[in-house]
């Protein structure tokens, strides 16, 4: 099993693993998850990995739908900019391959922030550590997991 698994198991979480066949030439990894699953798409959240002005990475997840505001991500950090990791560094401090980062597992404890709009859902899906799976789980167990924050990080 994938290193975000083994987390949950070990931390005794509940949660449930949902997989599904990954197409190659999808657009987006988290819409093709909704899509393929047959979910609402903001209750499917994607990784993103993002690099403050500070040289320091940060964890944003948010709707599949939706698309990430760096000035509010940037606020949020104490920062001025913050900019989308490049993917080399992102697949290096994760451990996991573009598609397929999860929150949990990370070969790095990084910063997590949850768009705020994830505490309206019963449970949210996160990536499961590779193309193809999901985990669902209830948000509040990745912010007691991950230390956690929710903020509003969706950009207008």
């Amino acid at each position: 099993m994938t290193p975000a698994v083994n987390i949950l198991k070990k931390q005794k979480q509940t949660y449930e693993l949902l997989q599904y066949e990954h197409e190659a030439g999808a657009e987006s990894y988290a819409s093709e998850a909704a899509e393929k699953l047959n979910l609402p798409v903001q209750a499917v959240f994607k990784t993103l990995l993002v690099e403050l002005d500070t040289d320091e990475l940060v964890v944003a997840l948010l709707p599949a739908d939706s698309k990430l505001s760096m000035k509010k991500l940037a606020k949020a950090c104490g920062v001025k900019k913050a900019k989308m990791a490049d993917a080399q560094k992102v697949q290096k401090v994760t451990g996991y391959v573009l598609g397929g980062v999860s929150p949990f597992g990370q070969k790095r404890r990084l910063n997590t922030i949850i768009d705020s709009s994830a505490q309206n859902q019963s449970r949210i899906f996160v990536s499961g550590g590779r193309r193809g799976l999901e985990i669902a789980v209830t948000a509040q167990v990745i912010e007691r997991l991950l230390n956690a924050s929710f903020i509003d990080l969706k950009a207008l």
